[in-house]
């Protein structure tokens, strides 16, 4: 199976039927010349689209109406000639053209409204289709089509919009009935949501793999996490869709690709050239934020691709593509010591997702976990309770991790390898983990917010408290733990009729109930201190965890001094290693996303890394760096950090 590219565009081309002369100013030479310009080398390209379009000679009736020319055919036999790569885009969920001609086919709630896009909204939304129905034979049909017609050039596809919403249409009632489950039981509707899900992309791929054994297929969701585990075998690699100032936000990326590169699939990290998202034309971000988003995908281990749309005449907006050749020159420059790289992780965080569907995109334990452990740039992939766990040196149960007796078993078994383990509120208590260091002593906390008070030499002052915004649990100290901090109570719970100025009651009192807690290798907080952080932002409980943290992890594999905002990881490419340094800061500008339009170089980076290694080098400049080697660990010293900036170490 071929190797992703580094440098992809995902070329959206959603049009309408009332636009005239699609494709009239095709040309085949300023296509390819404009990609070529770019340094782009994969390219994806329309079969349907979204508005149910087929944009290529078809045997069904829905051709583009004003389409004039074979369009498809000319873009692929054009990028083919500039040695570029075209996966065809089909939409699955969206088509406004057989919601139009088949209505029995749209999904419907359990109100008996269709889902989507209501009859005269002017802005957003599509009518979704419903995968219980006759719709998925016909997207089958029309994409064997395409794989009969293009045969060997052919590079892929990406099948789009695999959601299921409403489940209450006649096609899934049957289901329903079929199944023996209860249309009435919310577990139920998730079932069926779930199986109409992965049954259509199992018939989607065996279908394309009986014709084209091993072609390139990726089912895209809009997100990749524990949800996406059942659909991973109908998909040969990930695209990790991830558009920043869309509504996934700057945080999302990093969660969701530390859980996507677990999976043993060639990943790539797909952002846009849009200032905000989608279907925006002529919006074009700054040059500093688009390189951080391709950067960061290069620091995990990814590819890159940068979605833009395409004008209904089918000619390249020029600055689009010098904005996204102004990235990929640099990407490229980039690719020797990118190819084939694999990123480093030594603590496994429990993805939270896998426990609670309602946060899909941005739960909040993932969101403090992953602020915390990047902030003290340790190297850290997000897993499942199924997950390989000999990898790793520590595993981190965030605030709500439910342990049944297999996944106890499997830490226990993590344990007693010499892993460690740092949980926090619920996560583990009273699983009977053998070594737990606390024991749980009636349930959730009496008051919130409490205060913490840590011992002389844990972090912060050992002679003042420190506001814990979320509930925590009431446990007491299992035989042989080490109190590391304790809880201090409020005078009462602020109430209708009882309150203290204009937030909570201050400290009151100092009690001995533990709020922190160590024994051998294990951690515990009593608080949900990774929710508390992604709430709140005090950086006290992130400096809390990560002083936890280093009792049972005092040799991290990778450190770097600088500011909480400069960004570490580490891959390995075959027999070396590549440390990446990154700063670039987000800013909420406006009023919904945050925005990154500046560098900020960080000057005098030292850098110490437990790898085997001889010599160190800056890439792609070329520059030796003096590199010093102690007891296993290596250092040495970045001048600057502008931007972006790798290191080799190799023996």
């Amino acid at each position: 199976m071929n190797e992703l590219r580094f440098r992809q565009v995902h070329l959206d081309f959603h049009t309408s039927e009332h636009v005239p002369g699609v494709g009239s100013d095709f040309d085949a030479d300023a296509f390819a010349s404009a990609l070529k310009r770019a340094h782009v080398d994969s390219v994806t390209l329309f079969s349907r689209c979204h508005h149910g379009w087929i944009y290529h000679d078809t045997r069904f009736p829905n051709r583009h109406p004003s389409l004039t020319c074979d369009l498809l055919a000319e873009q692929i036999r054009a990028c083919h000639g500039a040695g570029i790569r075209c996966p065809v885009y089909i939409t699955v969920g969206w088509d406004e053209y057989a919601a139009r001609t088949h209505p029995e086919w749209v999904e419907v709630d359990e109100d008996g409204k269709r889902h989507g896009r209501g009859p005269l909204q002017k802005s957003g939304g599509w009518l979704k289709l419903d995968f219980a129905s006759p719709y998925v034979d016909y997207v089958i049909e029309q994409t064997m089509e395409v794989v009969d017609r293009f045969g060997d050039e052919l590079d892929g596809f990406f099948f789009d919009i695999i959601h299921q919403w409403g489940v209450h249409g006649p096609w899934c009632i049957e289901e329903f009935r079929k199944m023996g489950l209860d249309p009435e039981n919310p577990a139920h509707q998730e079932r069926m949501r779930e199986e109409l899900k992965v049954r259509a992309v199992t018939r989607i791929s065996e279908a394309v793999w009986a014709r084209r054994p091993g072609l390139p297929i990726f089912h895209n969701s809009g997100h990749v996490g524990p949800a996406f585990e059942r659909m991973l075998p109908a998909s040969s690699h990930l695209e990790v869709e991830s558009l920043p100032t869309g509504g996934w936000g700057y945080m999302h990326f990093p969660i969701s690709a530390r859980y996507a590169r677990t999976k043993g699939k060639d990943f790539l990290g797909m952002t846009g050239k849009f200032s905000e998202t989608w279907g925006h034309f002529n919006s074009y971000k700054p040059l500093a934020a688009l390189e951080y988003e391709c950067f960061s995908s290069l620091a995990l281990g990814g590819k890159c691709s940068i979605g833009d749309q395409l004008h209904p005449r089918g000619v390249l907006d020029a600055a689009t593509y010098d904005l996204i050749g102004a990235v990929y020159a640099q990407i490229e420059e980039r690719e020797p010591w990118c190819r084939g790289a694999k990123g480093v992780a030594e603590i496994a965080v429990v993805n939270a997702e896998e426990f609670d569907k309602s946060s899909e995109r941005m739960d909040p334990r993932n969101l403090g976990a992953a602020r915390m452990l990047m902030e003290g740039r340790h190297q850290f992939d997000f897993v499942d309770s199924q997950s390989d766990l000999s990898g790793y040196r520590v595993l981190v149960l965030p605030d709500v991790v439910p342990v049944d007796g297999p996944l106890r078993e499997r830490i226990d078994a993590f344990i007693a390898a010499g892993g460690a383990l740092l949980a926090s509120g619920t996560s583990g208590l009273g699983a009977g983990i053998s070594g737990f260091p606390a024991e749980s002593a009636g349930g959730p906390l009496e008051f919130s917010p409490d205060f913490l008070r840590p011992a002389e030499g844990l972090v912060g002052r050992s002679d003042t408290d420190y506001v814990m915004y979320e509930r925590g649990q009431a446990v007491r100290a299992a035989d042989g733990a080490e109190v590391l901090a304790t809880i201090s109570e409020p005078y009462f719970e602020r109430s209708w009729d009882r309150f203290v100025s204009h937030a909570h009651t201050p400290v009151a009192r100092a009690t001995d109930a533990p709020a922190a807690l160590v024994a051998g290798k294990i951690a515990y907080l009593a608080h949900p201190v990774f929710t508390t952080y992604a709430k709140h932002s005090m950086p006290f409980h992130r400096d809390l965890v990560l002083a936890c943290l280093e009792r049972i992890l005092p040799t991290p594999l990778l450190e770097a001094e600088g500011p909480t905002s400069l960004q570490a990881t580490l891959t390995r490419q075959d027999d070396r290693h590549v440390v990446h340094l990154l700063h670039y800061i987000p800013e909420r500008r406006g009023l919904t996303f945050d925005v990154v339009e500046d560098r900020l170089p960080v000057h005098g980076v030292r850098v110490r890394a437990r790898v085997p290694a001889a010599k160190a080098t800056l890439v792609p400049q070329g520059e030796p760096l003096p590199l010093q080697q102690e007891d296993g660990t290596v250092s040495f010293v970045v001048p600057q950090v502008d931007g972006h900036q790798m290191v080799l170490l190799e023996s």
